[in-house]
């Protein structure tokens, strides 16, 4: 299993390097820069601007650049300096990040605490008026693009005042205490865990639906019932347990594409994570800014698809010798 998870990791480095490239070079195409904004500014001398942009690499080649961003990256841990913010790219994306991996959290438990009993549900209620009814907000989930998901709950906040309708925080967060605090945050983080988490909801809940029937539809279920086993130790005990095998794997890759997916929600909801300072960066044109994000998105979507790769081993030994 180590040299497993090793070989994985070590795939994962061509992988990451090669979207760092292609993410500067779409930056390099793009027409404009920082800095070039800031000469429109007749307060700043062109001397200033040809001195950052010698201080900043960027009266370098574009591939030279990348290389050397590169080499500080994977060496140094060195992601740049912000010219928006003037501060470490890392230090600028810490922050961001954990805010990011909190909404993708509470948008998994969103996702699976209602996929999983709905799925079942509409399984044991097989063309009932649940299932149908379940059928067409399932379609209904997979056709609403999230943004207008995310506007009209904005819109539901804005009108009914039950949440708030932007931000991470109250203003009064500072003299709350600990409790509070928590509470405080945890409103905030309703609206975009909602958006986020319902957007796969949908699909993992048909797809928990079809494999409980799936497997109900075995021989050792029906031996099961033969036995005079009640119906709720039939499903719950044999058939649940067998059923839930093909949605361990997408547990992960579930994990990667919330992180994603929960970018279109910070946007809306002002919530301060990786993909707000990403947007924000793409605004301002603050290269290292952009690329730091992207890398660290693309790095949490790797260790998404490694943590299904395990999980499936773990599940099948035989992989881990492929």
């Amino acid at each position: 299993m180590r040299t497993y998870v090793l070989r994985r990791l070590l795939q994962a480095i061509p992988l990451l390097i090669g979207i760092t490239a292609l993410t500067f070079l779409l930056l390099q195409l793009a027409p404009g820069d920082f800095l070039g904004t800031m000469a429109e500014n007749p307060a700043i001398s062109p001397a200033t601007i040809a001195d950052l942009r010698h201080r900043f690499g960027l009266d370098q080649p574009w591939y030279v650049q990348c290389l050397l961003y590169l080499r500080n990256v994977l060496f140094h841990l060195d992601f740049g300096e912000s010219f928006s913010r003037h501060q470490p790219v890392f230090a600028v994306l810490r922050e961001g990040l954990g805010n990011t991996l909190l909404l993708a959290t509470a948008a998994a438990l969103v996702t699976w605490g209602l996929a999983i009993p709905l799925g079942v549900w509409a399984a044991v209620h097989r063309n009932g008026w649940s299932d149908r009814l379940l059928s067409v907000v399932a379609f209904a989930g997979l056709s609403v693009p999230e943004v207008l998901s995310g506007l009209l709950l904005l819109f539901l906040a804005a009108r009914t005042g039950w949440f708030p309708v932007g931000g991470m925080r109250s203003l009064d967060w500072e003299g709350l205490g600990a409790g509070a605090r928590v509470l405080d945050v945890a409103h905030h983080l309703v609206l975009p865990a909602l958006v986020t988490g319902l957007v796969p909801l949908a699909g993992r809940m048909r797809q928990m639906r079809g494999t409980l029937l799936d497997v109900l539809g075995l021989d050792f279920v029906t031996t099961a019932r033969a036995k005079g086993l009640p119906e709720h130790a039939v499903i719950y005990k044999h058939a649940l347990r067998n059923a839930l095998n093909p949605l361990i794997t997408l547990f992960g890759y579930t994990l990667g594409a919330l992180v994603s997916g929960s970018f279109v929600a910070e946007i809306v909801f002002a919530w301060p994570g990786l993909g707000r300072i990403t947007y924000e960066a793409l605004m301002t044109r603050d290269t290292y800014l952009v690329l730091g994000g992207v890398l660290m998105a693309s790095v949490v979507l790797v260790l998404g698809n490694l943590v299904a790769d395990l999980l499936l081993a773990f599940s099948d030994p035989r992989i881990a010798d492929v």
